[in-house]
Protein backbone atom coordinates (compact mmCIF):
# COMPACT_ATOMS: atom_id res chain seq x y z
CA UNK A 1 0.00 0.00 0.00
CA UNK A 2 2.89 2.31 0.73
CA UNK A 3 4.15 1.87 -2.84
CA UNK A 4 0.70 2.58 -4.30
CA UNK A 5 0.31 5.67 -2.11
CA UNK A 6 3.74 6.90 -3.15
CA UNK A 7 2.92 6.29 -6.82
CA UNK A 8 -0.19 8.46 -6.66
CA UNK A 9 1.65 11.13 -4.69
CA UNK A 10 4.44 11.36 -7.26
CA UNK A 11 1.90 11.22 -10.09
CA UNK A 12 0.02 14.10 -8.50
CA UNK A 13 3.20 16.16 -8.28
CA UNK A 14 3.93 15.53 -11.97
CA UNK A 15 0.39 16.48 -13.04
CA UNK A 16 0.33 19.62 -10.90
CA UNK A 17 3.61 20.74 -12.46
CA UNK A 18 2.09 20.36 -15.95
CA UNK A 19 -1.00 22.31 -14.95
CA UNK A 20 1.22 25.29 -14.09
CA UNK A 21 0.98 25.96 -17.84
CA UNK A 22 -2.77 25.43 -18.28
CA UNK A 23 -3.09 26.92 -21.76
CA UNK A 24 -0.28 24.76 -23.11
CA UNK A 25 -1.73 21.60 -21.55
CA UNK A 26 -5.22 22.32 -22.92
CA UNK A 27 -3.91 23.06 -26.42
CA UNK A 28 -1.83 19.87 -26.49
CA UNK A 29 -4.81 17.83 -25.25
CA UNK A 30 -7.00 19.34 -27.98
CA UNK A 31 -4.30 18.59 -30.58
CA UNK A 32 -4.21 14.92 -29.59
CA UNK A 33 -8.02 14.78 -29.72
CA UNK A 34 -8.16 16.21 -33.26
CA UNK A 35 -5.16 14.30 -34.67
CA UNK A 36 -6.66 10.91 -33.81
CA UNK A 37 -10.08 12.01 -35.05
CA UNK A 38 -8.77 11.60 -38.61
CA UNK A 39 -8.36 7.86 -38.03
CA UNK A 40 -12.01 7.23 -37.12
CA UNK A 41 -13.00 9.38 -40.09
CA UNK A 42 -11.03 7.03 -42.37
CA UNK A 43 -12.76 3.98 -40.85
CA UNK A 44 -16.16 5.64 -41.33
CA UNK A 45 -15.36 6.25 -45.03
CA UNK A 46 -14.31 2.60 -45.38
CA UNK A 47 -17.59 1.29 -43.93
CA UNK A 48 -19.63 3.82 -45.87
CA UNK A 49 -18.28 2.11 -48.99
CA UNK A 50 -18.37 -1.58 -47.95
CA UNK A 51 -21.00 -1.54 -45.09
CA UNK A 52 -19.64 -4.78 -43.53
CA UNK A 53 -16.15 -6.25 -43.15
CA UNK A 54 -16.15 -9.99 -42.38
CA UNK A 55 -19.61 -9.56 -40.88
CA UNK A 56 -18.58 -6.65 -38.62
CA UNK A 57 -20.51 -3.38 -38.85
CA UNK A 58 -19.16 0.11 -38.07
CA UNK A 59 -20.72 0.30 -34.54
CA UNK A 60 -19.19 -3.10 -33.71
CA UNK A 61 -15.74 -2.00 -34.90
CA UNK A 62 -16.27 1.18 -32.85
CA UNK A 63 -16.16 -0.99 -29.70
CA UNK A 64 -12.74 -2.32 -30.75
CA UNK A 65 -11.51 1.13 -31.76
CA UNK A 66 -12.73 2.94 -28.65
CA UNK A 67 -11.43 0.34 -26.19
CA UNK A 68 -7.95 0.02 -27.67
CA UNK A 69 -7.43 3.78 -28.06
CA UNK A 70 -8.52 4.43 -24.48
CA UNK A 71 -6.17 1.72 -23.18
CA UNK A 72 -3.28 2.90 -25.36
CA UNK A 73 -3.64 6.53 -24.33
CA UNK A 74 -3.77 5.56 -20.64
CA UNK A 75 -0.60 3.48 -21.04
CA UNK A 76 1.08 6.31 -22.97
CA UNK A 77 0.23 8.80 -20.23
CA UNK A 78 1.50 6.62 -17.38
CA UNK A 79 4.54 5.04 -19.10
CA UNK A 80 6.24 8.11 -20.54
CA UNK A 81 9.22 7.53 -18.24
CA UNK A 82 9.89 4.17 -19.92
CA UNK A 83 9.42 5.71 -23.37
CA UNK A 84 12.28 8.18 -22.73
CA UNK A 85 14.38 5.81 -20.64
CA UNK A 86 17.15 5.54 -23.27
CA UNK A 87 17.97 9.24 -22.74
CA UNK A 88 18.29 8.64 -19.00
CA UNK A 89 20.72 5.77 -19.56
CA UNK A 90 22.83 7.68 -22.09
CA UNK A 91 23.18 10.64 -19.72
CA UNK A 92 24.05 8.39 -16.79
CA UNK A 93 21.00 9.50 -14.78
CA UNK A 94 19.97 5.90 -14.09
CA UNK A 95 22.90 5.66 -11.65
CA UNK A 96 21.11 8.22 -9.49
CA UNK A 97 17.92 6.13 -9.59
CA UNK A 98 19.80 3.06 -8.36
CA UNK A 99 21.07 4.95 -5.30
CA UNK A 100 17.57 5.73 -4.03
CA UNK A 101 15.84 3.43 -1.51
CA UNK A 102 12.89 2.73 -3.81
CA UNK A 103 12.19 0.28 -6.62
CA UNK A 104 13.49 1.30 -10.04
CA UNK A 105 10.17 0.49 -11.74
CA UNK A 106 8.28 2.89 -9.48
CA UNK A 107 10.80 5.68 -9.99
CA UNK A 108 10.85 5.38 -13.77
CA UNK A 109 7.05 5.06 -13.96
CA UNK A 110 6.54 8.30 -12.04
CA UNK A 111 9.42 10.25 -13.61
CA UNK A 112 7.19 11.60 -16.40
CA UNK A 113 3.40 11.51 -16.84
CA UNK A 114 1.64 13.10 -19.79
CA UNK A 115 -1.70 14.77 -19.16
CA UNK A 116 -2.09 15.65 -22.86
CA UNK A 117 -2.83 11.98 -23.71
CA UNK A 118 -6.30 12.48 -22.29
CA UNK A 119 -7.23 13.92 -25.70
CA UNK A 120 -6.88 10.51 -27.39
CA UNK A 121 -8.60 8.89 -24.38
CA UNK A 122 -11.65 11.14 -24.70
CA UNK A 123 -11.86 10.52 -28.43
CA UNK A 124 -11.80 6.75 -27.82
CA UNK A 125 -14.43 7.09 -25.08
CA UNK A 126 -16.77 9.03 -27.38
CA UNK A 127 -16.41 6.42 -30.15
CA UNK A 128 -16.96 3.59 -27.65
CA UNK A 129 -20.13 5.17 -26.22
CA UNK A 130 -21.45 5.83 -29.74
CA UNK A 131 -20.90 2.20 -30.77
CA UNK A 132 -22.34 0.87 -27.50
CA UNK A 133 -25.54 2.92 -27.68
CA UNK A 134 -26.00 2.36 -31.44
CA UNK A 135 -25.87 -1.42 -30.89
CA UNK A 136 -28.49 -1.07 -28.16
CA UNK A 137 -26.37 -2.85 -25.53
CA UNK A 138 -27.80 -2.57 -22.03
CA UNK A 139 -26.22 -0.16 -19.58
CA UNK A 140 -26.91 -2.42 -16.59
CA UNK A 141 -25.56 -5.64 -18.06
CA UNK A 142 -22.47 -7.83 -18.27
CA UNK A 143 -21.42 -6.00 -21.44
CA UNK A 144 -19.65 -3.28 -19.45
CA UNK A 145 -17.80 -5.94 -17.44
CA UNK A 146 -16.44 -7.52 -20.62
CA UNK A 147 -15.36 -4.13 -22.01
CA UNK A 148 -13.72 -3.19 -18.69
CA UNK A 149 -11.79 -6.48 -18.71
CA UNK A 150 -10.69 -5.78 -22.30
CA UNK A 151 -9.57 -2.27 -21.29
CA UNK A 152 -7.53 -3.54 -18.31
CA UNK A 153 -5.92 -6.34 -20.33
CA UNK A 154 -5.05 -4.04 -23.23
CA UNK A 155 -3.67 -1.36 -20.89
CA UNK A 156 -1.43 -3.95 -19.20
CA UNK A 157 -0.21 -5.22 -22.58
CA UNK A 158 0.76 -1.75 -23.82
CA UNK A 159 2.37 -0.87 -20.48
CA UNK A 160 4.37 -4.10 -20.68
CA UNK A 161 5.56 -3.18 -24.18
CA UNK A 162 6.85 0.16 -22.87
CA UNK A 163 8.72 -1.62 -20.08
CA UNK A 164 10.24 -4.06 -22.60
CA UNK A 165 11.25 -1.09 -24.77
CA UNK A 166 13.06 0.45 -21.81
CA UNK A 167 14.63 -2.87 -20.83
CA UNK A 168 16.14 -3.35 -24.28
CA UNK A 169 18.06 -0.11 -23.68
CA UNK A 170 20.32 -2.05 -21.32
CA UNK A 171 21.65 -3.94 -24.34
CA UNK A 172 20.77 -1.71 -27.30
CA UNK A 173 21.45 2.00 -27.72
CA UNK A 174 18.28 2.51 -29.78
CA UNK A 175 15.16 0.41 -29.16
CA UNK A 176 12.48 3.04 -29.89
CA UNK A 177 11.91 2.33 -33.58
CA UNK A 178 11.83 -1.43 -32.99
CA UNK A 179 9.16 -1.16 -30.30
CA UNK A 180 7.10 1.42 -32.20
CA UNK A 181 6.28 -1.42 -34.57
CA UNK A 182 4.59 -3.29 -31.74
CA UNK A 183 2.92 -0.34 -29.98
CA UNK A 184 1.63 1.87 -32.81
CA UNK A 185 1.46 -1.14 -35.13
CA UNK A 186 -0.54 -2.99 -32.49
CA UNK A 187 -3.04 -0.12 -32.23
CA UNK A 188 -3.56 -0.01 -35.98
CA UNK A 189 -3.92 -3.78 -36.22
CA UNK A 190 -6.16 -4.45 -33.24
CA UNK A 191 -8.67 -1.71 -34.04
CA UNK A 192 -10.00 -4.03 -36.77
CA UNK A 193 -11.41 -7.57 -36.32
CA UNK A 194 -8.59 -10.10 -36.11
CA UNK A 195 -10.30 -12.51 -38.51
CA UNK A 196 -9.70 -10.20 -41.49
CA UNK A 197 -5.97 -11.04 -41.33
CA UNK A 198 -4.10 -14.11 -42.59
CA UNK A 199 -3.62 -17.17 -40.39
CA UNK A 200 0.08 -16.44 -39.71
CA UNK A 201 -0.71 -12.87 -38.71
CA UNK A 202 -3.47 -14.07 -36.37
CA UNK A 203 -1.04 -16.52 -34.75
CA UNK A 204 1.49 -13.75 -34.01
CA UNK A 205 -1.16 -11.40 -32.60
CA UNK A 206 -2.65 -14.14 -30.43
CA UNK A 207 0.24 -16.20 -29.04
CA UNK A 208 3.29 -13.88 -29.30
CA UNK A 209 1.78 -10.41 -28.91
CA UNK A 210 -1.62 -11.26 -27.37
CA UNK A 211 -3.63 -8.37 -28.85
CA UNK A 212 -6.24 -10.88 -29.93
CA UNK A 213 -6.62 -12.16 -26.35
CA UNK A 214 -6.96 -8.74 -24.72
CA UNK A 215 -9.22 -6.96 -27.21
CA UNK A 216 -10.58 -9.14 -30.02
CA UNK A 217 -11.78 -12.19 -28.04
CA UNK A 218 -13.70 -10.13 -25.42
CA UNK A 219 -15.46 -7.91 -27.95
CA UNK A 220 -16.13 -10.80 -30.36
CA UNK A 221 -17.66 -12.90 -27.56
CA UNK A 222 -19.76 -9.91 -26.48
CA UNK A 223 -21.12 -9.52 -30.02
CA UNK A 224 -21.39 -13.30 -30.61
CA UNK A 225 -18.89 -13.32 -33.48
CA UNK A 226 -16.66 -16.29 -34.51
CA UNK A 227 -18.35 -18.65 -31.99
CA UNK A 228 -16.14 -17.39 -29.16
CA UNK A 229 -17.76 -18.31 -25.80
CA UNK A 230 -18.41 -15.52 -23.32
CA UNK A 231 -16.29 -17.14 -20.57
CA UNK A 232 -13.27 -17.03 -22.89
CA UNK A 233 -13.92 -13.38 -23.65
CA UNK A 234 -14.00 -12.58 -19.92
CA UNK A 235 -10.78 -14.36 -18.92
CA UNK A 236 -8.67 -13.91 -22.07
CA UNK A 237 -7.66 -10.29 -21.15
CA UNK A 238 -5.71 -11.81 -18.26
CA UNK A 239 -3.10 -12.57 -20.93
CA UNK A 240 -2.24 -8.85 -20.79
CA UNK A 241 -1.72 -9.04 -17.02
CA UNK A 242 0.53 -12.09 -17.47
CA UNK A 243 2.45 -10.25 -20.21
CA UNK A 244 2.98 -7.29 -17.85
CA UNK A 245 4.27 -9.60 -15.11
CA UNK A 246 6.72 -11.18 -17.58
CA UNK A 247 7.89 -7.70 -18.62
CA UNK A 248 8.64 -6.72 -15.01
CA UNK A 249 10.74 -9.90 -14.59
CA UNK A 250 12.65 -9.04 -17.77
CA UNK A 251 13.23 -5.54 -16.37
CA UNK A 252 14.83 -7.05 -13.25
CA UNK A 253 17.16 -9.08 -15.46
CA UNK A 254 18.07 -5.93 -17.39
CA UNK A 255 18.82 -3.96 -14.20
CA UNK A 256 21.14 -6.74 -12.99
CA UNK A 257 23.09 -6.50 -16.25
CA UNK A 258 23.20 -2.69 -16.31
CA UNK A 259 26.64 -1.16 -16.74
CA UNK A 260 26.99 2.54 -16.02
CA UNK A 261 28.16 4.75 -18.87
CA UNK A 262 30.62 6.29 -16.42
CA UNK A 263 32.38 3.03 -15.62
Amino acid sequence: MDTVRLFFRLAGVSLRSQMQHKASSIMLTLAFFLSTFVEILGIWILFDRFKLIKGWSLPEVALLYGTIHMAFSAAEALARGFDTFSIMVKQGDFDRVLLRPRGTLLQIATSALQLMRIGRFLQGLIVLIWGYTTLGLGFYSYHWLVICMAFIGTFCLFYALYIIQATLTFWMTESLELMNITTYGGVQTAQYPLDIYSEGFRFIFTYILPFGCVIYFPIASLLEHSNIPLWLGVISPLAGVAFLFAATQLWKVGVRHYTSVGS
